[in-house]
């Protein structure tokens, strides 16, 4: 199949063999209900100037010149709609999603192929075989690695498998953003964290609130602080809505106080307290890296009656492994897990299946101490307890073990806790 490359710089000439000028680029129309473009004009560059061709009146595309199929004073020239993008000015060097293999990488070319009379782009050539071919220098290393059996192995994206990311100029490109809310959220973060800070931006901005949410969370503070300084302070407050507290109150302990203290005027009265109270502690002490999330039951229920109440409660927890059972002031009574839970025979009392010596941290014990006591007793999660007994949080294994594990490991490990 042709490349792009193969046809920039070609002559183009009209019926009767008059030269018009070279070929320098190919204008391809994105329709939703086609995954690859189509290609439907020529830019054409002569004496006179630039001037765009339509693909209906070309004769041949893949020969050494390209002939059209009428003189150049009958050709009708194209308009560009809103659904048409140039390949070589829009595409090639332009960096892109790609979302099978979760990186961001660079276009060197685009391959073409041909479905009855007309051209449609096919694959993004993302490899150096691609650049070399541009450089007019594939033949020589094709050549060469086969001298030394070594074959140069083509590295293409189909198109309908990656997202162009918006340049500086408007781009016409609709391409529906499914494929990236559908990445896991560390997976988006790493793709963010290989974007130059314009394009990491641009890409934010076409997130909706509660992926964005997910995706900053799985990055540091300070890069979640510089991620969000130029968004607009009402859509950080939606974002931080979003989040879950704990990781919330880290980014904003990363924002200049002024800012922080409007945006937690801006977020919901309920949200704002949460992460209000999380500010209140030292960010190293178990107060500080603790989340409000959590699942908490009276003693009086029965296993049926704490279902029920899971059912109605745990999309709001940060996990739902733990369940924890604190009387009418809160003090901790006791702890069970889904598996208890799942097991007890539906009118058992919590209070016959739960496990009355519950392993806590106090509100101001060291980081370092919370992943001391996670490791010790092999814990997904350890709840944090005043002087008092009274249950103010959860911090899960991934927080405590944070300063022990390096974060590029900690993001890796398996959330069992989710």
């Amino acid at each position: 199949m042709p490349y792009l490359s193969n046809l920039l710089e070609k002559p183009v000439a009209d019926i009767d063999g008059e030269p018009l000028g070279r070929l320098k680029d190919l204008i391809a129309s994105l329709r939703s209900e086609i995954p690859h473009p189509k290609i439907v004009a020529l830019v054409v560059k002569g004496a006179g100037g630039t001037f765009l061709v339509p693909f209906s009146d070309v004769a041949v595309l893949i020969a050494p010149a390209i002939p059209l199929a009428r003189r150049l004073q009958d050709v009708v020239p194209y308009k560009p709609g809103e659904h048409d993008l140039y390949l070589a000015r829009d595409v090639l060097d332009k960096q892109i999603i790609d979302t099978n293999g979760m990186r961001v990488v660079r276009v060197n070319d685009l391959e073409l192929m041909r479905v009855n009379h007309h051209f449609y782009v096919a694959n993004v050539d993302i490899g150096g075989l691609g650049l070399l071919r541009r450089l007019g220098l594939a033949g020589i290393a094709q050549r060469l690695s086969s001298r030394f059996g070594r074959e140069l192995p083509p590295s293409t994206i189909s198109w309908d498998a990656v997202e162009l990311l918006p340049g500086d100029q408007p781009m016409r490109l609709k391409v529906p953003s499914d494929k990236i809310t559908e990445l896991h959220p560390a997976d988006l973060a790493e793709i963010i964290s290989d974007l130059s800070r314009p394009e990491s931006s641009r890409l934010l901005e076409s997130l909706d609130l509660e992926t964005l949410a997910d995706a900053l969370e799985e990055v540091e503070p300070d890069f979640q602080a510089s991620l969000v300084e130029r968004m607009p302070d009402e859509k950080v407050a939606d974002v931080l809505e979003e989040m879950a507290p704990d990781e919330a109150a880290d980014l904003l302990a990363e924002l200049p106080q002024d800012r922080s203290q409007e945006l937690l005027e801006l977020m919901e009265d309920e949200e704002a307290e949460d992460v209000r109270k999380l500010l209140t502690y030292p960010e190293d002490t178990a107060g500080g890296i603790m989340t409000t999330e959590f699942i908490a039951i009276r003693p009086d229920l029965t296993a049926e009656q704490a279902i029920s109440v899971l059912r109605e409660t745990a999309e709001e927890a940060e996990t739902i492994f733990y369940v924890y059972v604190t009387d009418s002031a809160d003090h901790l009574a006791g702890v069970f897990s889904l598996s208890d839970l799942v097991l007890a025979s539906p009118q058992t009392p919590v209070t016959e299946f739960m496990e009355r010596r519950v392993t806590s941290v106090g509100l101001l014990d060291s980081q370092d101490k919370v992943a001391q006591v996670v490791a010790k007793y092999n814990l997904l999660a350890v709840p944090v307890v005043d002087s008092e007994g009274r249950l103010h949080g959860i911090v899960t294994a991934d927080d405590a073990l944070d300063k022990i594990i390096p974060t590029a490991w900690k993001k890796r490990l398996p959330r069992l806790y989710h």
